[in-house]
């Protein structure tokens, strides 16, 4: 027995080594604009890996840019790092535009999958021309802050700049030939395999990474960290604020609704936050608000659509002005066809409401004592003037307007007194 003990006292001492130099990664997945909401998801990321112990942080990224503000908290976090951190272009068909370019290159290591690119994309503004001496100064910044991180990481300092200032985009073979990216992996485990033994330059020493076979341990956010990161969308974020306005307006318009006030408020908090968010242009706010004050002055006073034209233009110049990019590297901006889709609803609803409210003005009146003005009763009694006569079953006081009036006759009312019809025979 003492000897059976003896074996696997042994056999654990063996495997004692095994255990302990098991590895765990850590993994992110950014498929999307760079915003708020991410950059801190990569923050969190870090301290993540950092609290598992793990060998690397892996964030796997597909990226078409967004707000450089956001891309330099995250390059800052990165370059100060007490985790390497590893950036995969992948899977196939993925791209680093614009931000995704800074967050690759400020990478410890960067890697890319087959039939990925990287590079600038400067996206087409629908929005007013930007101020060509702010661009620039803008541009001029970028440019500098992807050369320091080049540097930093001893990757291709001209390719940077020239990401930044000619928008120039590279498939994953050039890249490596470039020194721009270190590794092409097809797959994780394939990337995993070649990481290992690669030692990692950190702030305070030299890191050799093991991470051959080791345990991918992902990291992802949570429920309200993925609502909060669809509505920082420009065009979600603009979706919810007009869902928000027309919601609350149409509860203004039917009180008790509720339903209508409801969706409205919590449409507007939320806008609100994804408007703090982005980079917004306030006067593109201010002509939003203007076109509905006009749209809604239009529905109480007769200007037979002139007040509705000008809350269609408001709402169409406030919408392409509503988010005002830093710079042309920002892949921030509204879909030119959520713009003009909700333009086009607007002014058709806002339209049939004027053309409902004209046609109105000119129906005769259905309902009331007003309706019955030039309706047809029949004389009860001999009008000489007075006497009664038979409207729709009820019975009035009548006054004839133009002499006697014989008994069944039919008779028109011509006006209407303290309860009294003044009526004229019709066959005469």
């Amino acid at each position: 027995m003492d000897g059976h003990v003896k074996y696997l006292l042994s056999y654990c001492l063996f495997l004692l080594p095994i255990i302990s130099t098991a590895q765990t990664v850590a993994s992110l997945h950014i498929d999307g604009a760079i915003n708020p909401v991410v950059a801190d998801y990569i923050r969190k990321g870090i301290s993540f890996a950092q609290k598992e112990k793990a060998s690397c942080l892996l964030i796997h990224l597909n990226t078409p840019g967004g707000l450089l503000h956001s891309t330099r908290v995250i390059v800052s976090n990165m370059l100060e790092s007490p985790v390497p951190v590893v950036v995969y272009v992948a899977p196939g068909g993925s791209h680093a535009g614009s931000a995704g370019v800074f967050i690759t290159l400020a990478a410890h290591i960067s890697a890319m999958a087959p039939g990925t690119n990287i590079g600038a994309a400067h996206p087409v503004s629908f929005q007013q021309p930007t101020d060509s001496i702010m661009n620039e100064k803008g541009t001029n910044d970028a440019a500098a802050f992807i050369r320091a991180i080049a540097e930093k990481r001893n990757r291709n300092i001209q390719w940077a700049e020239d990401a930044v200032r000619k928008s120039v985009s590279i498939t994953e073979k050039e890249a490596f030939r470039q020194q721009v990216i270190d590794i092409i992996a097809f797959n994780d485990a394939d990337l995993l395999d070649q990481l290992e033994g690669k030692q990692v330059q950190m702030n305070t020493a030299t890191i050799t990474l093991h991470t051959k076979g080791a345990r991918i341990v992902p990291y992802e956010m949570n429920f309200a960290e993925r609502v909060l990161n669809v509505i920082s969308d420009p065009t979600i974020a603009y979706i919810i604020l007009m869902l928000g306005i027309y919601g609350i307006m149409f509860e203004l318009f039917n009180p008790g609704s509720i339903l209508p006030g409801v969706i409205g408020g919590i449409s507007l908090i939320l806008a609100f936050y994804s408007m703090h968010t982005l980079p917004v242009n306030y006067a593109g706010l201010a002509l939003i608000l203007f076109a509905i004050i006009l749209f809604l002055l239009e529905i109480k006073i007769a200007s037979h659509g002139i007040l509705a034209i000008g809350g269609i233009v408001s709402l169409f110049l406030g919408s392409i002005m509503l988010i005002r990019s830093q710079s042309s590297l920002e892949l921030i901006n509204i879909s030119r066809a959520a713009i003009i889709g909700i333009t086009i609803a607007s002014a058709l609803f806002f339209l049939f409401v004027v053309g409902m409210g004209l046609r109105a003005q000119k129906t005769k009146v259905a309902t009331g004592r007003e309706a019955m003005i030039g309706a047809i009763a029949h004389a009860l009694d001999l009008l000489a003037p007075t006497g009664r006569v038979s409207y729709q079953g009820e019975v009035w006081n009548a006054v004839s307007t133009t002499g006697v009036i014989n008994i069944g006759e039919k008779v028109q009312v011509k006006e209407i007194k303290n309860l009294t019809l003044y009526v004229e025979p019709v066959d005469r």
